[in-house]
């Protein structure tokens, strides 16, 4: 089982496993090598070959957009480092290694690779191509193409040059950062798909993208393709996550794993048509196992100083969900930054929305407190009306008839009322000596300096405001009790006339 970090689906890395056939997709048994072209889930007759999950079958895993290989070959990290972060390794499968050995899996040809090493270190200190001084300054310059990455290194008249790549352990350019860990798990069923067209163009045509992923699944009815996200990416890329329903005759339905389907799409004729369609890049999005996590950590990436490597995993900010990436050249540094300014403009994407909800929330809540305002005036104004309204129904209804006891107990109280407003040791009182303690404070304040005190501003219009307040709730109340005293003078008036006209009657 191989284990990828962002494998092309286009190519094939150092630590990618051997394509899939390009007949029939079989199910989750062993399956027929004269299967047909369909996309089945179901369990096929066993005739004997290797189904899905048979030990010559891979797995691909991926760290989402991208941090896989961004050109049109793999080279991994098992083989080379200078294009991408596609990591070949967990394979137990002999590979052609040309390079100092594999992430994960243990070298198929120790001896090239010791020979290798041996003219490597040949080109740095000793080359014997000229035979005199001049010996010494190829050498010089050999190292600064190993510092480099880049170039070759003769070293002797019958050895082929020594190929410097960013992979060599003498490379300077290397950094490592981190990345992300997936956590769906492998039954969520999703499978990335890079494709080479804008986010708008996908977006425009996502139904006609499902319809295409469905006949490339063979068109089975009981096969549903539904699309996860879309997010863009740089270079007028964008990437799409998809997952597949299958539903049973009985009426369940249960998501393909994503390692089906990717093992599906990996097939050579599958590829072939999900090129055709413009994607560049397939890989599932599982979650790491501890085991695979572990020998992850435990094995330094190949051109990689284990000093290095060590310190990065002390130095990881968040264990759980972060791992070390090594970083090895300027394009890879490159095609990261462009991934960060990519998340950064779609976050700040993002803030603008919130930003243009609150402004239109905020604009909502002005609008409705100014109709609570209104509508709170409109109900007090009301509630004058109404009262005017009974004031005057009452004066119609007790006309002719004498005051009676409550409604001289009312004058009693309103006259008390208005006393009391206009006591001295009241509420206009106590405004007067409250002004008068505030101009004697302001004039001591002037002639001793020394003890001058001041009010905050604040705080003072804060007082500004609850005495206005207060004033304006006397005045209130002040006009509310004359109006009251003109209608009992009207009252009274009124039965006067009565009792008058009534004395003129009888006499």
């Amino acid at each position: 089982m191989a284990f990828n970090f962002g494998t092309p689906s286009g190519t094939s890395g150092t630590a990618a496993a051997t394509a899939a056939p390009a007949g029939g997709f079989g199910g989750f048994g062993t399956t027929s090598t004269t299967a047909g072209s369909a996309f089945s889930f179901s369990t096929p007759a066993n005739t004997g070959t290797t189904g899905f999950f048979g030990s010559t079958q891979n797995k691909g895993f991926g760290f989402g957009t991208g941090f896989g290989t961004t050109t049109g070959t793999s080279t991994g990290l098992g083989t080379g480092l200078g294009t991408g972060l596609g990591f070949g390794g967990f394979n137990t499968q002999q590979q052609q290694q040309t390079t100092l050995g594999g992430l994960f899996s243990q070298p198929a040809q120790a001896p090239a690779q010791s020979n290798q090493l041996i003219n490597t270190a040949s080109a740095l200190s000793a080359p014997t191509l000229l035979g005199d001084e001049r010996d010494a300054i190829l050498a010089k310059w050999n190292q600064l193409q190993a510092f480099w990455g880049t170039g070759k290194g003769y070293f002797n008249n019958n050895i082929p040059p020594v190929e410097f790549t960013l992979e060599n352990p003498f490379c300077r350019f290397k950094a490592v950062g981190y990345s992300c860990m997936p956590n769906n798990k492998d039954e969520d069923g999703l499978v990335v798909l890079v494709f080479n067209k804008k986010e708008t163009d996908i977006r425009s045509q996502q139904q006609q993208l499902v319809e295409s992923l469905h006949k490339v699944l063979g068109g089975n009815q009981t096969l549903t393709v539904n699309v996860e996200g879309i997010k863009t990416l740089p270079d007028d890329q964008t990437e799409v996550v998809i997952y597949v329903v299958e539903r049973s005759p009985n009426g369940t339905s249960r998501r393909v794993p994503a390692t089906t389907l990717y093992a599906h799409f990996e097939q050579t004729n599958i590829k072939t048509q999900l090129q055709q369609l413009g994607v560049t890049l397939s890989m599932t999005r599982t979650e790491l196992s501890p085991a695979q996590i572990k020998q992850l950590l435990q094995n330094p990436p190949a051109g990689v100083d284990p000093i290095i490597w060590e310190q990065a995993k002390v130095d990881n900010p968040d264990s759980e969900k972060l791992i070390p990436v090594p970083m090895v050249g300027f394009k890879e540094l490159l095609r990261r930054l462009k991934v960060q300014d990519q998340m950064t403009k779609q976050h700040q994407t993002r803030l603008d929305i919130i930003s243009e909800d609150i402004g239109e929330l905020q604009k909502n809540q002005t609008t409705t407190m100014a109709k609570i305002a209104q509508y709170k005036r409109k109900l007090m104004d009301l509630s004058h009306r109404t009262l005017q309204v009974l004031i005057k129904q009452e004066i119609q209804r007790k006309s002719g008839y004498a005051i009676q006891a409550d409604e001289e107990q009312l004058r009693v109280q309103l006259d008390t009322i208005q006393g009391e407003l206009n006591a001295p040791t009241q509420f206009k009182g106590r405004l007067n000596e409250l002004m008068s303690q505030i101009r004697m404070q302001n004039h001591f304040g002037a002639v001793k300096s020394e003890e001058r005190y001041y009010i905050d501003a604040d705080l003072l219009r804060e007082i500004k405001q609850h005495l206005k307040q207060q004033q304006e709730g006397l005045s209130h109340l002040i006009s509310i009790i004359k109006d009251d005293l003109e209608d009992i003078k009207l009252v009274e008036h009124g039965l006067n006339e009565t009792i008058h006209i009534r004395g003129g009657v009888f006499s």
